[in-house]
């Protein structure tokens, strides 16, 4: 049965967000919490849709100042669908579970507590039996040429730290 992303969890229910819930600013400026997690729908293409009808939804729950990072909470419920990755992602399920089944063809199932890393360029297909909720951490690769650069800097510094 997929749950109804309208109601709001029973009374006396815990969340793995409610860490989120708690507000506070600490002197440095570093902002832990106290965010409204308003989920927005966030519809999946329907070419990748393959069975059902899933709703997803999503909300930022913070961006890095390049905006080459983010982090989201994403839901959604049951249905069969693809997904293609043009960002690394790296997902914790907070909540449910999901079969991911790569181009080849293996499956593996997800559950509450387990983490996956898709690396940009990749693609699967998700069947949610009934509702997933996961935390995402995404990052924008680097260009070829930007990570040679990168490499070629961090060995000068670390050629010129060991002159000094």
């Amino acid at each position: 049965m997929a749950r109804n992303l309208d109601q709001p969890e029973s009374e006396g229910s815990t969340s793995a967000l409610e860490f989120l819930e708690q507000p506070a600013t600490l002197e440095n400026g570093i902002k832990l919490g106290g965010q409204n997690l308003n989920l927005r729908l966030a519809p999946i293409r329907a070419d990748w849709i393959l069975e059902g009808n899933p709703v997803a939804r999503n909300t930022v729950l913070s961006r890095s100042e390049d905006g080459m990072a983010s982090t989201l909470i994403w839901d959604c419920t049951a249905g069969r669908f693809n997904w293609h990755y043009d960002i690394d992602e790296t997902l914790y399920v907070l909540e449910g579970s999901v079969v991911i089944k790569d181009p080849t063809g293996n499956s593996r199932c997800l559950r509450t507590g387990e983490i996956i890393f898709f690396p940009a360029g990749s693609r699967a297909e998700w069947d949610i039996e009934s509702y997933i909720r996961k935390i995402a951490f995404c990052r924008v690769p680097l260009s070829g040429k930007i990570q040679l650069a990168r490499r070629v800097y961090l060995r000068l510094r670390r050629a010129f730290a060991s002159l000094r």
